[in-house]
């Protein structure tokens, strides 16, 4: 008897061969590449509060109004597939009630465009693709992927500078875990601007180049571990004017403790978290381990098979007639 391999062993073991080849190409190729930003993004975050805003038809601060704030951002794929980057437009507005709703987001108490753009895979700023304002620390708008339990430099646009923000634990937000971040702005002077005299107790003075300060009572903001996508937001902004070389503030422009993600902004924030999170494990975890395990279970059953074979019996070997001799016909 002797053994012979059948097909399906061969085709049982070749198969097992490339999902064990598969798993790590999965894990350590295809996974890092899947973990990048988004070129063609578009989504919209608003933060709500109360605080003191300037009312330009009063000219005179008010307090305790309603204020929403709206952060909107979407990709320029043409322009970040010409530079290998994301390029992100950011545009955002500062609304009271009496701003509400506009037609126009120029007409809003504040509106404030920029343009970022990042490295797609490190979220490092890159300057590049007509940025402004020139952007630098670790994150802005989001966080990198595989957030540690550190501090980061997040950019504040209205500072014009980073912001030291500490790590503070795990928090949950609409039921989905997420590591807390806070930091806060000393008042800072950053930049001037011309208005009438009186506004910074100079009367006399028909028009004074006054200077704008701005602080911040606190950051907070909770991060997906995974993609470093911010699932709440919370900031208290003072922008105020102060004389000349004054010391202290002689008016107030915004001024609000807290300004945070509406319901519906965290929700949809967990909503994105949990698809890009689980797109991320599906390539990174779940299809490497369940190819691994196929692998090696495809592969033993093939090499068993190949092993064992299919026992067929051995045909008798042709006889020799050279030396036999042949009957002769006779008549």
């Amino acid at each position: 008897m002797r053994r012979t391999t059948s097909p399906f062993s061969l085709i049982l073991l070749g198969l097992g061969t490339f999902l064990l080849v598969l798993a790590p190409l999965l894990a350590w190729y295809v996974q890092p590449r899947a973990a990048v930003n988004p070129t063609d993004i578009d989504t919209t975050a608003v933060y709500t509060g109360r605080g003191s805003v300037f009312d330009t038809d009063r000219i005179e601060t008010v307090p305790d109004r309603k204020i929403t704030v709206t952060q909107r951002v979407r990709g320029n794929v043409e322009d970040s597939e010409r530079s290998g980057n994301a390029v992100w437009d950011v545009t955002t507005t500062v609304d009271t009630d009496k701003s509400l709703p506009a037609a126009d987001p120029h007409d809003a108490l504040d509106f404030t465009p920029h343009r970022w753009v990042m490295d797609r895979k490190t979220n490092r700023p890159v300057h590049c693709c007509g940025e402004k304002p020139y952007i630098e620390g670790e994150a802005y708008l989001k966080f990198p992927f595989d957030v540690q339990k550190r501090s980061y430099q997040w950019w504040d646009n209205t500072l014009g500078d980073t912001v030291v923000l500490r790590y503070r634990g795990a928090e949950k937000v609409q039921g989905y875990t997420g590591y807390k971040f806070t930091g806060s702005v000393p008042p800072t002077r950053t930049g001037t601007r011309m208005v009438p005299g009186s506004l910074v107790d100079q009367p006399e003075r028909p028009q004074v180049l006054a200077e704008e300060w701005y602080s911040n009572h606190g950051f907070e903001l909770v991060v997906d571990q995974a993609t470093g996508r911010v699932i709440y937001a919370q900031t208290g902004p003072k922008r105020t004017l102060r004389a000349p070389g004054g010391k202290k503030d002689a008016a107030v422009l915004l001024d609000s403790r807290k300004l945070s993600f509406t319901t519906g902004t965290q929700k949809e924030a967990v909503r994105q978290a949990k698809r890009d999170r689980g797109q991320l494990r599906l390539v990174g975890t779940t299809l490497p381990l369940g190819a691994g395990v196929a692998g090696v279970l495809l592969a033993a059953v093939g090499g068993v098979l190949v092993t064992r074979g299919r026992k067929e019996p051995e045909q008798p070997a042709p006889s020799d007639t050279s030396s036999t001799p042949q009957p002769t016909l006779t008549m």
